[in-house]
């Protein structure tokens, strides 16, 4: 049965606070939703149609980033709002799909590399990439803000998805245009790769609950930050 217990690590105590903290995070999380579908079926479509292995990465990690943000519209409705038992599970599930995306990855890489495939130019990769770069950061740095009023693991975790996303969009971007400026076609397979090893580091950091209190805070610490658990300065 789950217990209905503050926030770990939360500076928020006042009902109303945590109330409208929990609104602002699911109006976040619908609105990241929205965009990572379209961006999902139009790197994956892409993908394909050029034969892309970095562009249907990172698709599919658009896909995660979808899930992640369902997740934590779930963990704050209702009672699980106060819920510990909620923020656990919502960071099992966000992590457990960051190991469903790394080994396809990392085999489609290699395979491509080993075969020398060349991606074929993709205008709308590029263009969507771009887009990424500039929007993401701006939602994960909300998120994370939230998070810190929280006390939040799973929310800061899906904050550090989108910007995770913005520097796999980066990457993606230097490969595409390296692909149709230069032919460097390998660089495709190895953002590739650094799709799926940045993937495996983020669903560890997610599971642990790192960059925030995981666990029973420390008296003094009032902020959900890398320093939360370390007594504040007195």
């Amino acid at each position: 049965m789950s217990a209905s217990l503050p926030l770990s690590g939360s500076p928020a105590t006042d009902g109303s606070t945590v109330e409208h903290l929990a609104r602002r995070a699911r109006i976040l999380s619908w609105l990241s939703l929205a965009w990572m579908t379209v961006e999902g079926a139009v790197a994956i479509g892409s993908g394909i149609v050029a034969g892309s292995i970095a562009l249907i990465g990172f698709g599919l990690d658009s896909v995660i980033e979808g899930f992640a943000s369902i997740v934590i519209v779930w963990r704050f409705t209702g009672a699980r709002i106060h819920s510990e038992a909620a923020e656990r599970r919502a960071q099992q599930l966000v992590a457990a799909q960051f190991f469903l995306l790394a080994p396809y990855v990392a085999f489609e890489s290699v395979r491509a590399l080993g075969s020398g495939e060349r991606p074929d130019e993709t205008i709308v990769g590029i263009a969507l990439a771009a887009s990424s770069v500039v929007i993401m950061p701006m939602l994960g740095s909300a998120k994370q803000r939230i998070a810190d009023g929280l006390g939040s693991p799973a929310t800061r975790g899906e904050g550090r998805q989108n910007l995770l996303c913005a520097y796999l969009a980066g990457a993606l971007l230097v490969g595409l245009l390296g692909n149709a400026l230069f032919g460097a076609w390998w660089l495709d397979p190895v953002v590739g790769l650094l799709i799926a090893g940045v993937a495996v580091k983020e669903g560890i950091d997610t599971l642990q609950g790192e960059g925030c209190c995981a666990a029973p805070p420390i008296p003094g610490a009032t902020a959900c930050d890398d320093d939360c658990c370390a007594p504040e300065p007195s």
